[in-house]
Protein backbone atom coordinates (compact mmCIF):
# COMPACT_ATOMS: atom_id res chain seq x y z
CA UNK A 1 0.00 0.00 0.00
CA UNK A 2 2.78 2.30 0.84
CA UNK A 3 4.61 1.94 -2.18
CA UNK A 4 0.88 2.65 -4.08
CA UNK A 5 0.26 5.46 -2.49
CA UNK A 6 3.97 6.72 -2.93
CA UNK A 7 3.32 6.08 -6.70
CA UNK A 8 -0.38 7.89 -6.67
CA UNK A 9 1.45 10.94 -5.08
CA UNK A 10 4.50 11.28 -7.73
CA UNK A 11 2.55 10.25 -11.01
CA UNK A 12 4.05 12.92 -12.54
CA UNK A 13 5.89 13.75 -15.88
CA UNK A 14 9.63 14.74 -14.49
CA UNK A 15 11.22 17.38 -16.76
CA UNK A 16 14.16 18.88 -16.72
CA UNK A 17 16.11 20.76 -13.95
CA UNK A 18 15.17 24.55 -14.19
CA UNK A 19 17.50 26.88 -13.43
CA UNK A 20 16.73 28.67 -9.35
CA UNK A 21 14.98 31.60 -10.47
CA UNK A 22 12.81 29.68 -12.82
CA UNK A 23 11.60 27.21 -10.02
CA UNK A 24 11.07 30.01 -7.42
CA UNK A 25 8.48 31.97 -9.95
CA UNK A 26 6.49 28.12 -10.08
CA UNK A 27 6.96 28.13 -6.20
CA UNK A 28 5.19 32.01 -5.93
CA UNK A 29 2.52 30.69 -8.57
CA UNK A 30 2.01 27.06 -6.15
CA UNK A 31 1.87 29.20 -2.96
CA UNK A 32 -0.33 32.14 -4.31
CA UNK A 33 -2.99 29.68 -6.11
CA UNK A 34 -3.24 26.96 -3.88
CA UNK A 35 -2.72 28.77 -0.57
CA UNK A 36 0.78 27.70 0.69
CA UNK A 37 2.75 29.56 2.66
CA UNK A 38 5.58 31.53 1.04
CA UNK A 39 9.40 31.27 1.84
CA UNK A 40 12.08 33.03 3.14
CA UNK A 41 13.99 32.01 0.07
CA UNK A 42 11.20 31.95 -2.60
CA UNK A 43 10.79 35.91 -1.22
CA UNK A 44 14.05 36.46 -2.30
CA UNK A 45 13.82 35.46 -5.89
CA UNK A 46 10.66 36.28 -7.52
CA UNK A 47 10.59 39.10 -8.35
CA UNK A 48 11.92 38.32 -11.30
CA UNK A 49 11.20 40.56 -14.04
CA UNK A 50 7.95 40.43 -16.06
CA UNK A 51 8.90 39.54 -18.79
CA UNK A 52 10.61 35.72 -17.02
CA UNK A 53 7.35 35.39 -15.43
CA UNK A 54 5.28 35.90 -18.53
CA UNK A 55 7.45 33.33 -20.21
CA UNK A 56 6.93 30.90 -17.19
CA UNK A 57 3.36 31.51 -16.90
CA UNK A 58 2.60 31.04 -20.67
CA UNK A 59 4.49 27.85 -21.02
CA UNK A 60 3.31 26.32 -17.77
CA UNK A 61 -0.37 26.93 -19.35
CA UNK A 62 1.00 25.18 -22.81
CA UNK A 63 1.97 22.08 -20.62
CA UNK A 64 -0.87 22.26 -18.69
CA UNK A 65 -3.47 22.24 -21.69
CA UNK A 66 -1.00 19.42 -23.51
CA UNK A 67 -1.29 17.03 -20.40
CA UNK A 68 -3.17 13.81 -21.47
CA UNK A 69 -6.54 13.95 -20.03
CA UNK A 70 -6.54 9.68 -20.27
CA UNK A 71 -3.23 9.87 -17.47
CA UNK A 72 -5.18 12.44 -15.13
CA UNK A 73 -8.34 10.70 -15.19
CA UNK A 74 -6.44 7.37 -14.63
CA UNK A 75 -4.82 8.88 -11.24
CA UNK A 76 -8.38 10.25 -10.32
CA UNK A 77 -9.43 6.47 -10.14
CA UNK A 78 -6.46 5.61 -8.63
CA UNK A 79 -6.65 7.92 -5.71
CA UNK A 80 -10.17 8.12 -5.41
CA UNK A 81 -10.82 10.47 -2.86
CA UNK A 82 -13.68 11.34 -1.20
CA UNK A 83 -14.56 14.36 0.84
CA UNK A 84 -15.51 13.06 4.80
CA UNK A 85 -16.37 16.82 5.65
CA UNK A 86 -13.77 16.99 8.35
CA UNK A 87 -13.49 20.63 7.56
CA UNK A 88 -9.12 21.06 7.63
CA UNK A 89 -8.93 22.32 4.46
CA UNK A 90 -10.57 25.41 5.45
CA UNK A 91 -7.95 25.80 8.13
CA UNK A 92 -4.60 27.05 8.09
CA UNK A 93 -3.49 23.50 8.92
CA UNK A 94 -3.68 22.74 4.94
CA UNK A 95 -3.96 26.21 3.50
CA UNK A 96 -2.80 29.78 4.21
CA UNK A 97 -5.91 31.49 1.66
CA UNK A 98 -8.28 30.52 -0.90
CA UNK A 99 -7.12 32.74 -3.84
CA UNK A 100 -10.58 33.70 -5.96
CA UNK A 101 -10.80 33.74 -9.69
CA UNK A 102 -12.41 36.50 -10.96
CA UNK A 103 -15.87 34.80 -11.49
CA UNK A 104 -15.90 33.84 -7.84
CA UNK A 105 -14.83 37.19 -6.60
CA UNK A 106 -17.54 39.06 -9.06
CA UNK A 107 -20.39 36.16 -6.92
CA UNK A 108 -18.84 37.26 -3.92
CA UNK A 109 -18.72 40.73 -4.33
CA UNK A 110 -22.37 40.92 -5.56
CA UNK A 111 -23.42 39.13 -2.49
CA UNK A 112 -20.92 40.09 0.50
CA UNK A 113 -17.93 42.40 -0.53
CA UNK A 114 -16.45 42.52 3.17
CA UNK A 115 -15.68 38.58 2.60
CA UNK A 116 -12.71 39.51 0.25
CA UNK A 117 -9.32 40.46 0.79
CA UNK A 118 -6.07 41.07 -1.32
CA UNK A 119 -4.41 37.95 -2.02
CA UNK A 120 -1.09 37.29 0.12
CA UNK A 121 1.58 37.48 -1.48
CA UNK A 122 1.84 40.82 -3.67
CA UNK A 123 4.32 39.97 -6.61
CA UNK A 124 5.36 43.45 -7.07
CA UNK A 125 5.85 46.82 -5.32
CA UNK A 126 6.93 49.94 -7.38
CA UNK A 127 8.86 52.74 -6.26
CA UNK A 128 6.39 54.70 -4.67
CA UNK A 129 5.86 51.62 -1.84
CA UNK A 130 2.68 50.47 -4.10
CA UNK A 131 1.64 46.58 -4.13
CA UNK A 132 0.48 44.84 -6.94
CA UNK A 133 -1.75 41.34 -6.54
CA UNK A 134 -2.98 39.55 -9.10
CA UNK A 135 -6.23 38.86 -7.27
CA UNK A 136 -8.36 38.44 -3.91
CA UNK A 137 -8.68 35.61 -1.38
CA UNK A 138 -11.04 34.77 0.92
CA UNK A 139 -10.78 36.77 4.42
CA UNK A 140 -10.04 33.93 7.46
CA UNK A 141 -10.89 34.31 10.54
CA UNK A 142 -8.52 35.33 13.42
CA UNK A 143 -7.63 31.42 13.89
CA UNK A 144 -7.07 31.15 10.55
CA UNK A 145 -9.82 29.16 9.42
CA UNK A 146 -12.21 30.62 6.58
CA UNK A 147 -14.59 33.01 7.00
CA UNK A 148 -17.44 30.61 5.84
CA UNK A 149 -16.31 28.03 8.41
CA UNK A 150 -19.18 27.55 10.86
CA UNK A 151 -18.82 24.18 13.32
CA UNK A 152 -16.88 22.40 10.72
CA UNK A 153 -19.50 23.34 7.83
CA UNK A 154 -19.46 25.65 5.08
CA UNK A 155 -22.22 28.28 5.02
CA UNK A 156 -21.71 28.66 1.06
CA UNK A 157 -21.18 24.90 0.18
CA UNK A 158 -23.34 25.11 -2.70
CA UNK A 159 -21.56 28.01 -4.44
CA UNK A 160 -17.96 27.29 -2.85
CA UNK A 161 -15.06 29.30 -4.91
CA UNK A 162 -14.00 26.63 -7.52
CA UNK A 163 -10.69 25.97 -5.73
CA UNK A 164 -12.83 24.66 -3.30
CA UNK A 165 -14.71 22.47 -5.30
CA UNK A 166 -11.67 21.13 -6.97
CA UNK A 167 -9.61 20.63 -3.54
CA UNK A 168 -7.06 18.32 -3.67
CA UNK A 169 -6.97 18.02 -6.62
CA UNK A 170 -4.51 20.35 -9.06
CA UNK A 171 -2.48 19.91 -11.68
CA UNK A 172 0.78 22.70 -11.30
CA UNK A 173 4.41 22.69 -12.11
CA UNK A 174 6.54 21.65 -9.02
CA UNK A 175 10.00 21.04 -7.99
CA UNK A 176 11.57 18.26 -6.43
CA UNK A 177 14.28 17.89 -4.05
CA UNK A 178 16.38 17.79 -6.63
CA UNK A 179 15.12 20.38 -8.66
CA UNK A 180 12.87 18.56 -11.43
CA UNK A 181 10.03 20.67 -12.48
CA UNK A 182 6.91 17.71 -12.21
CA UNK A 183 3.72 17.61 -12.56
CA UNK A 184 1.34 17.37 -9.31
CA UNK A 185 -1.92 16.62 -9.41
CA UNK A 186 -3.32 16.06 -5.55
CA UNK A 187 -2.32 17.57 -2.56
CA UNK A 188 -2.55 16.27 0.88
CA UNK A 189 -2.44 12.64 0.05
CA UNK A 190 -3.19 10.55 2.98
CA UNK A 191 -3.56 14.07 5.35
CA UNK A 192 -7.73 13.84 5.17
CA UNK A 193 -10.75 12.71 3.60
CA UNK A 194 -10.97 8.94 2.65
CA UNK A 195 -9.30 7.29 -0.15
CA UNK A 196 -9.34 4.16 -2.80
CA UNK A 197 -13.40 4.85 -3.08
CA UNK A 198 -14.88 3.67 -5.97
CA UNK A 199 -15.65 6.75 -8.78
CA UNK A 200 -17.50 5.66 -12.10
CA UNK A 201 -15.53 6.84 -15.31
CA UNK A 202 -18.20 10.06 -15.87
CA UNK A 203 -17.10 11.51 -12.72
CA UNK A 204 -13.77 10.92 -13.37
CA UNK A 205 -14.10 12.68 -16.00
CA UNK A 206 -15.63 15.84 -14.96
CA UNK A 207 -13.35 16.34 -12.10
CA UNK A 208 -10.41 16.15 -14.72
CA UNK A 209 -12.27 18.60 -17.34
CA UNK A 210 -13.11 20.82 -13.78
CA UNK A 211 -9.43 20.62 -12.59
CA UNK A 212 -8.29 21.70 -16.33
CA UNK A 213 -10.69 24.47 -16.87
CA UNK A 214 -9.16 26.21 -13.61
CA UNK A 215 -5.99 25.67 -14.20
CA UNK A 216 -6.59 27.55 -17.34
CA UNK A 217 -8.60 29.87 -15.61
CA UNK A 218 -5.88 30.80 -12.87
CA UNK A 219 -2.87 30.62 -15.68
CA UNK A 220 -4.76 33.14 -18.12
CA UNK A 221 -5.87 35.67 -14.99
CA UNK A 222 -2.17 35.81 -14.20
CA UNK A 223 -0.78 36.29 -17.59
CA UNK A 224 -3.25 39.43 -18.30
CA UNK A 225 -2.29 40.61 -14.63
CA UNK A 226 1.53 40.58 -16.17
CA UNK A 227 0.41 42.18 -19.17
CA UNK A 228 -1.10 44.86 -17.71
CA UNK A 229 1.34 45.39 -14.59
CA UNK A 230 3.84 45.79 -17.37
CA UNK A 231 1.76 48.61 -19.32
CA UNK A 232 1.06 50.19 -16.34
CA UNK A 233 4.66 50.62 -15.14
CA UNK A 234 6.01 51.35 -18.71
CA UNK A 235 3.21 53.75 -19.33
CA UNK A 236 4.21 55.60 -16.02
CA UNK A 237 7.67 55.18 -15.14
CA UNK A 238 7.27 52.68 -12.85
CA UNK A 239 9.71 49.75 -11.84
CA UNK A 240 9.52 47.33 -8.80
CA UNK A 241 12.20 47.73 -5.72
CA UNK A 242 12.48 44.85 -3.84
CA UNK A 243 14.47 46.91 -1.28
CA UNK A 244 11.17 49.31 -1.04
CA UNK A 245 8.98 45.88 -1.25
CA UNK A 246 11.08 44.75 2.08
CA UNK A 247 10.70 48.11 3.85
CA UNK A 248 6.89 48.15 3.29
CA UNK A 249 6.32 44.89 4.46
CA UNK A 250 8.25 45.49 7.61
CA UNK A 251 6.33 48.69 8.48
CA UNK A 252 2.96 46.58 7.34
CA UNK A 253 3.61 43.74 9.80
CA UNK A 254 4.36 46.75 12.60
CA UNK A 255 0.92 47.99 12.11
CA UNK A 256 1.38 50.69 9.12
CA UNK A 257 -0.69 50.87 6.40
CA UNK A 258 -0.11 49.98 2.59
CA UNK A 259 -1.74 50.34 -0.17
CA UNK A 260 -2.32 46.99 -2.58
CA UNK A 261 -3.62 47.79 -6.28
CA UNK A 262 -5.54 44.09 -6.90
CA UNK A 263 -5.90 42.80 -10.01
CA UNK A 264 -10.24 42.28 -10.96
CA UNK A 265 -11.45 41.95 -14.04
CA UNK A 266 -9.03 43.30 -16.50
CA UNK A 267 -8.14 46.52 -13.93
CA UNK A 268 -6.32 47.61 -10.54
CA UNK A 269 -8.35 48.28 -7.80
CA UNK A 270 -6.75 50.04 -5.01
CA UNK A 271 -7.43 48.50 -1.62
CA UNK A 272 -5.78 50.47 1.67
CA UNK A 273 -5.04 47.42 3.66
CA UNK A 274 -3.34 47.43 7.59
CA UNK A 275 -2.80 43.80 8.93
CA UNK A 276 -5.05 42.00 11.13
CA UNK A 277 -7.76 43.94 9.00
CA UNK A 278 -8.62 40.66 7.24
Amino acid sequence: MEDENLEMHRARSTLVVWSHSTLAVFDLMKQVRYGYKITQEVSNIIKSSIETQLVETKNELEGMLAYPDEELIDIIKKVGFECDLCGRCCTNEFNDHVFLLDKDTALLKENDPSVIVPAPYYEFCDQNGRFYVSGYALKTKPDGSCTFLTNGRCEIYDSRPSICRLYPYMLHYEADEDGNLEWRQIGGLNEHGNYHTDIDDDECKRIAADIKEYEAGYLNQKIVFLNTVDERFKKEGLRHVQGVYDREMRRFKKGGEIEVFVFFDGEFESVKFVQGSD
